[in-house]
């Protein structure tokens, strides 16, 4: 299967197992959704083992695909491991890895404790490098698979250590995917902005702390997405209010830039 290949919907044809971290809400729900919809086998990986297994419940009965549950703390190097080995199985190839799990703090790097600091590193860098090393090499190995990195047009914007670490995802998936593009396999890097998901809720973020016209769906982001992904493109913006803000973010100071650091933190 190459990016290009349309989607099979026919009954009972499999495109491939696709391995989804954080998929129990929000924008990893809606990859898991999207791509079960598009005729994909399915690893799910989170920590709350009950939310993985009714949404596996849901998508094999919604869909006719194989839901398969991996319970993992992906901030855990024991636990991170687990999955490793799961991508790395030759005989249970995955197709598509999407690295979507991650979780921001509200207040300031030095109003946060350092080991939740540290906890964010190892779950926005830590595991995407590590899931990613483990994922390449079988996909290489086939000449076939891809990569799917959930960054933030945050990694755009000089906003502390969350912004810090999706810049690396941003750098890392646009070198990968130049540099595997040969070996048949496609890397690319979402940037979302404000999206409606619990994402904010968990960080005691009020909606209210960005206009209304900020704010995208999950679902229309993830569908944009996967289209992109379709395309071989490198990054995926959804929506024109960010493909203007990350294409000015290269043009403003940084020290013009930081003065916004307040939006999105109330």
């Amino acid at each position: 299967m190459s990016p290009s290949t349309p989607p099979d919907t026919s009954p009972g044809t499999s495109r491939g197992t696709a391995l989804v971290t954080g998929p129990t809400a929000g924008i990893g729900r809606s990859f898991a959704e999207q791509l079960a919809r598009r005729g994909h086998d399915l690893v799910l990986v989170a920590r709350d083992t009950r939310r993985l297994e009714e949404l596996a419940a849901e998508l094999q009965a919604s869909y006719g695909v194989t839901a398969e549950v991996l319970p993992a703390d992906l901030a855990d190097r024991d636990a991170l491991a687990t999955v490793e080995e799961r991508l790395r199985d030759p005989e249970r190839p995955v197709e598509l890895l999407v690295n979507n799990a991650g979780f921001g703090l509200k207040r300031r790097f030095l109003d946060n404790d350092v080991e939740a600091e540290t906890a964010m590193l190892d779950v926005l860098v830590t595991a995407v490098l590590r899931l990613s090393h483990a994922a390449l090499g079988p996909m290489s190995e086939r000449g076939h698979g891809g990569v799917i990195n959930v960054s933030s047009v945050a990694a755009f914007l000089p906003r502390g250590s969350y912004s810090a670490a999706k810049a690396w995802v941003n750098s890392f998936s646009e070198w990968a995917a130049n540099e595997y593009r040969g070996k048949g396999v496609t890397v690319m890097a979402l940037c979302p902005g404000f999206t409606k998901t619990e994402f904010h809720q968990r960080m005691d973020v009020s909606r209210g702390s960005a206009p209304d016209f900020m704010w995208l769906e999950a679902d229309d982001l993830v569908a944009r997405a996967l289209a992109d992904y379709d395309r071989g493109r490198v990054y995926s913006v959804p929506g024109a209010q960010y493909k203007v803000i990350t294409t000015a973010a290269r043009l403003v100071p940084n020290s013009l830039l930081q003065r916004f650091q307040s939006l999105g933190r109330k």
